[in-house]
């Protein structure tokens, strides 16, 4: 999407029309490119309604994040946030990597209104609506060694968790390594990419998606079963503020877990996982698959799977777990 197109669809409410002739005065452009800035937008998730001789209207307003409202929320965190909003990229993940290579500080952050090309774990595309989701990333610097850092993927659930209940969001599930899911189907998924020495220092760089109101021109491009906050809770939360609270427990968890490792944070992600105690199918990267039940998660986040030969160890890499009922 053309930076023209956001700065026109800033213009438009959802209550009222407003003619391509006023939104061209405030821009300094023509009207054509008015018109023009708001083709093809269905693609996006965003519905606009025309008619001649009104102008333009949204069929539902776009809350758009806002840098100071997100740092205002979270109050003395902000100190260990370095936040920065834009428009559109094709990967937060992506480009904070590069960003962490060259020196980013710690606690950067990078939130993007719409993602273009993110990226999910075993490759997979996270599919995003302008306004419908939160996808952001998060660089944080650690003293200790990537070997070290084993089971952050599941600190991170940990803090959505957390922050998903003070919403007054229940009922979601974590499922191992890296998805939080509501009745089976996906809402947020996890993906965390590392950068450093196996003996430390070591950077990763946390990005996370969040689907708040899927668009039906997204949910037509997702390949597995998926859902949203709308369909969980009547009145979707502020995007700013979810972002903040987001933020605010990841700050409290990645500190234990600098400090302390999973460990502490097992029992509490523990109790909040799906496939504790049932029945799985781990998909193993040869095409091989193993059937056992869940036992629970090892102290360095590794799934501990009791089959007919007793239990095994799987960390995530490669592999990938469905119901094994």
């Amino acid at each position: 999407m053309k930076a023209l197109t956001f700065s026109v669809l800033r213009q438009l409410s959802s209550s009222e029309f407003s003619s391509g002739e006023a939104i061209a005065r405030q821009l300094g452009i023509s009207r054509g490119s008015v018109w023009q800035a708001l083709q093809d937008l269905d693609q996006y998730g965003i519905q606009v309604f025309r008619l001649p001789g009104r102008g333009y209207r949204l069929a539902e307003a776009v809350h758009w994040l806002n840098r100071d409202e997100i740092l205002a929320a979270l109050g003395c965190k902000a100190r260990l946030i370095q936040l920065e909003v834009v428009e559109t990229a094709d990967s937060s993940n992506r480009i904070l990597m590069q960003k962490a290579a060259l020196g980013a500080e710690h606690g950067s952050c990078l939130a993007v209104e719409l993602q273009t090309q993110g990226r999910g774990r075993r490759g997979r595309t996270w599919h995003t609506s302008l306004g419908g989701s939160l996808t952001f990333s998060l660089l944080w610097r650690f003293n200790q060694g990537a070997s070290a850092l084993s089971g952050l993927s599941l600190a991170v659930g940990v803090a959505i968790m957390r922050a998903l209940e003070q919403t007054g969001i229940r009922d979601t599930r974590l499922k191992w390594p890296n998805d939080v899911l509501h009745d089976e189907q996906k809402l947020a998924g996890i993906l965390i990419e590392l950068q450093g020495d196996m003996l430390g220092p070591s950077a990763a760089v946390i990005g996370i998606g969040l689907n708040l109101k899927l668009s039906g021109q997204t949910r037509a491009h997702i390949d597995q079963a998926a859902t949203d906050i709308a369909a969980i809770k009547s009145g979707l939360p502020d995007r700013n503020h979810l972002l903040a609270l987001i933020l605010n427990h990841l700050s409290d968890v990645l500190l234990q877990f600098e400090n302390e490792g999973f460990g502490r944070l097992r029992e509490e992600w523990s109790r909040h996982h799906f496939y504790q105690n049932r029945p799985v199918c781990m998909l193993l990267p040869d095409g091989s698959e193993y059937h056992g039940t869940v036992t629970g998660v090892a102290e360095d986040g590794a799934l501990l799977v009791r089959g007919a030969n007793g239990e095994r160890r799987f960390t995530a890499g490669e592999i990938s777990m469905r119901s094994g009922a």
